[in-house]
């Protein structure tokens, strides 16, 4: 009896000893993943915070040498419209998702509707306009016949709608059971009233995904500003001032550089390489800290998005 209690004790602490070297290697090869995948974001972070002329002789990793805002004040002292730009594309970024979102979402709830008439000929349309499109200048004077030209809107109207966010919702929207909808109806539910109380809460975690989406795009969208509104400063978004701030900074020549090491009167100034760090860094971090509150939903919504009840 004794024998077979001490065996059991073997086996179990063979068993832990076994579980614990798995966790272990498991732990190693996960802290590798995390180090891998920071080590671009903190190095572009040392870059744009340490001095341009030490930058210039390499060997940064994720520590800057010479700390510095020089960068940054490089930026923001090169363009005095940064502000209004910052302002632009924040106020685009929030009108723009929210009436994206919404815009999908009806549409979505309109094609999952069984009985719609049109329902099989709009989504074929809808689809090809993913694969096809009017191209750039049908696209400008279809844009211009609007009146969209130097307007606030031309940001929000031509983004309205997109395929992909549509079909998303609608799959979503299709897995809902149907008890739901009959309920409301036999209670004197209107189609508008079931939207609103009864689909849209459930859709929360796909709307974010999608809010998500439309964020992104609207938050690092230039070409439109590019094309249809850059002979109105006050219409100006910060991706396309950071784009022309990135553009001066890549005129600079190699012996503007070398310059810089020789001539200590020249070494407030930066190198194309720091400015395009710090670019990225400004560029980049509002979405970073919209993203963790919207984390559960973006999960949620895409392995959600595809399953059918």
């Amino acid at each position: 009896m004794a024998a077979l209690i001490k065996s059991k004790t073997k086996k179990k602490k063979s068993l832990v000893t076994r579980a614990g070297k798995t966790d272990f290697i498991l732990a190693i090869i996960m802290l590798v993943v995390i180090v891998l995948t920071l080590y671009p974001f903190l190095n572009v972070l040392a870059v744009s915070l340490n001095d341009a002329t030490d930058t210039a002789r390499g060997g940064l990793h994720i520590f800057p040498r010479e700390f510095t805002l020089k960068n940054y004040q490089e930026i923001f002292s090169s363009n005095n419209r940064l502000l209004i730009a910052f302002r632009n594309s924040v106020l685009r970024t929030l009108i723009g998702t929210l009436t994206a979102t919404f815009s999908c979402a009806v549409l979505a709830y309109v094609l999952s509707r069984k009985n719609f008439v049109f329902r099989k000929q709009i989504n074929i349309m809808l689809t090809m306009t993913m694969y096809v499109s009017g191209g750039l200048i049908p696209s400008y004077l279809l844009i211009r016949e609007l009146g969209l030209i130097n307007n606030f809107a031309v940001y929000i109207v031509p983004a309205l709608i997109s395929a992909f966010n549509v079909i998303v919702i609608r799959s979503f929207i299709e897995g809902l059971p149907d008890a739901l909808e009959e309920s409301a109806k036999i209670d004197g539910a209107s189609e508008f009233t079931i939207f609103l109380k009864i689909i849209m809460p459930l859709c929360m975690p796909v709307l974010a995904t999608v809010a998500l989406f439309v964020a992104v795009g609207q938050w690092n969208s230039w070409f439109d500003t590019y094309l249809y509104a850059r002979s109105n400063n006050n219409l100006t978004t910060l991706q396309y001032e950071l784009m022309k701030i990135m553009d001066n900074a890549n005129s600079l020549t190699a012996a503007d550089v070398s310059g810089m090491n020789q001539n200590p009167n020249l070494t407030a100034r930066t190198t194309p390489e720091s400015i395009k760090m710090a670019i990225t860094i400004i560029a980049t971090v509002p979405i970073l800290i919209v993203y963790p509150f919207l984390q559960k939903y973006f999960v949620s919504g895409l392995t959600l998005g595809a399953v059918k009840s």
